[in-house]
C-alpha cells in the first residue's frame, strides 16, 4: 500500500512575523549603538528592531514627534512595541509627563523608559551599583575612553541580565511612571528582549 509524502515546508510566501520593537531615543549615538548590541541584532529572526535617529532633537517633545510621525506612516500588528526612551536630566516633570500620556493611552503597545539622571547610569548598573554620584566618572573606571559611545564587545549577556537585576531592585516598588531616585526603567525593555531570546 503506497503511502504519501507529506511536506514539512511551509507554504510558500507565508512567514512567521516577527514582533516590532520601535526605539525613539533621546541620544542620538550611545542609545542606538546600546540597542544594535549583537545580544540585540542577532536576534532578528525572533523579532525585529527599529531605531529611530534622532538627528541631535533631543528633548522629550522631539522624541515623541518622532514617534508619532513613525506610527503615523507604519502599519503595524497589535502585538508590536512603541518605546520612548529618555533621560531625566533637566527635563521638567510637564514634558516628561506627555510623554507618560501618551504611553498611557494604549498602555499594552506603548511605554516610556526613563534613566535619572541620564542613560549612563543605565549603563554603569551593567558593571556596579550604587549611587548615581560622579555616574560619569564611574563609568569611565570600567570603560575608558567611553566618550558618548560604547565598547560592544564590554557588554556581555551576563552583564546586561546584571543591569536588569540591579535596576529590578531599585525599582521596587515598581513606579508607575518614572523614578524619581537615581535608576533606570530601561530594564523593563530589555527584559522583554532578553525573554524572546528564550523562546
Amino acid at each position: 500500500m503506497g503511502s504519501k509524502r507529506r511536506s514539512f515546508l511551509p507554504p510558500q510566501g507565508k512567514r512567521r512575523y516577527r514582533k516590532l520593537y520601535v526605539i525613539a531615543a533621546e541620544g542620538a549615538k550611545t542609545e542606538p549603538e546600546y540597542f544594535s548590541l549583537a545580544l540585540f541584532r542577532n536576534r532578528q529572526s525572533e523579532y525585529h528592531l527599529e531605531l529611530l535617529s534622532s538627528n541631535h532633537k533631543s528633548s522629550p517633545d522631539q522624541v515623541l514627534k518622532r514617534m508619532k510621525d513613525y506610527l503615523d506612516k507604519k502599519e503595524g500588528k497589535s502585538s508590536d512595541e512603541a518605546w520612548l526612551v529618555v533621560d531625566q536630566d533637566q527635563w521638567s516633570g510637564d514634558q516628561l509627563a506627555e510623554l507618560h500620556e501618551w504611553s498611557q493611552k494604549r498602555p499594552n503597545n506603548r511605554f516610556l523608559a526613563l534613566s535619572n539622571p541620564n542613560f549612563e547610569y543605565w549603563l554603569l548598573l551593567h558593571f556596579e551599583d550604587g549611587e548615581a554620584k560622579d555616574c560619569l566618572r564611574r563609568l569611565k573606571k570600567h570603560l575608558p575612553g567611553y566618550d558618548k559611545g560604547i565598547r560592544a564587545s564590554a557588554f556581555s549577556e551576563e552583564k546586561i541580565r546584571d543591569a536588569v537585576n540591579r535596576a529590578k531592585k531599585r525599582d521596587s516598588p515598581p513606579c508607575t511612571d518614572w523614578p524619581r531616585i537615581p535608576g533606570s526603567t530601561v530594564y523593563r525593555l530589555v527584559e522583554k528582549l532578553l525573554r524572546s531570546l528564550a523562546t
